[in-house]
């Protein structure tokens, strides 16, 4: 069994670096080709993992919309989507929010030991008909921990996809084995648009880190760029 599971990170940006604006609406940077990729590599995957925020914000359902990638998936004794999987500082989580109410299968609740209690609480009907589970995972929130906890679960490969700081902290820590970075031909100009960042990354020399790029593939009119974080670039 491995110690984790094979993290890749996956994000969409507009050309200046942004998720998302600063408005209410969501803003969509991948196009629909864009977005059957992502379905494709949420098919091949164990696991998803969101942070609290992302369900907040954008309250993505994260299941494989393909019918036939879902159905692959059962033919080979999987369930029709990859387990969801959040991490949150709080434990303040809606249980409406579709992360918990969208599809069936499991749903893993990621929080410091101190917030445990409160998130079991808020999440007590969904705990109690075993739809979530709720698991204390260090004081701070420790992502070896959880990595460590997803693989004895069987999680093998592990898709991030976001928000900024959820996907900051797994390159801070070194813990993101590829990322798929998809930029959009869009300038948000907006310096209160969210981006990757957090306070780990400052200073860190695995921010300042050449990545080595695997991949840059056109799709549409976005650029998708695959790189592999623990590899130099002139690796």
């Amino acid at each position: 069994m491995p110690e984790r599971p094979y993290v890749l990170l996956s994000a969409a940006t507009s050309v200046d670096g942004c998720l998302d604006d600063a408005e209410d609406t969501r803003l969509i940077l991948s196009n629909d080709a864009d977005l059957d990729r992502v379905d494709e590599v949420r098919a091949g995957c164990d696991a998803i993992m969101v942070g609290a925020g992302t369900i907040r914000r954008d309250n993505p359902a994260l299941l494989v919309r393909s019918q036939a990638r879902r159905n692959g998936r059962v033919a080979r004794g999987l369930p029709p989507s990859p387990a969801r999987v959040t991490l949150t500082g709080t434990g303040e989580l809606d249980p409406a929010a579709r992360f918990f109410t969208a599809g069936d299968g499991v749903r893993l609740v990621y929080v410091p030991g101190a917030a445990a209690d409160l998130a079991r609480e808020r999440l007590h009907d969904l705990v109690a008909a075993g739809a979530a589970e709720v698991i204390g995972a260090g004081d701070p929130l420790d992502l070896d921990a959880v990595l460590e906890d997803l693989a004895t679960r069987g999680v093998r490969r592990l898709m991030v996809e976001g928000g900024g700081t959820v996907h900051a902290q797994f390159l801070a820590a070194g813990l993101a084995d590829e990322l798929h970075l998809v930029i959009a031909p869009i300038f948000v100009g907006d310096p209160a648009a969210p981006r990757i960042s957090a306070p780990q990354l400052a200073g860190r020399p695995s921010s300042r880190r050449r990545m080595h790029l695997a991949e840059a593939r056109l799709i549409g009119d976005v650029v998708l760029m695959r790189y592999l974080p623990g590899r130099a670039s002139g690796d």
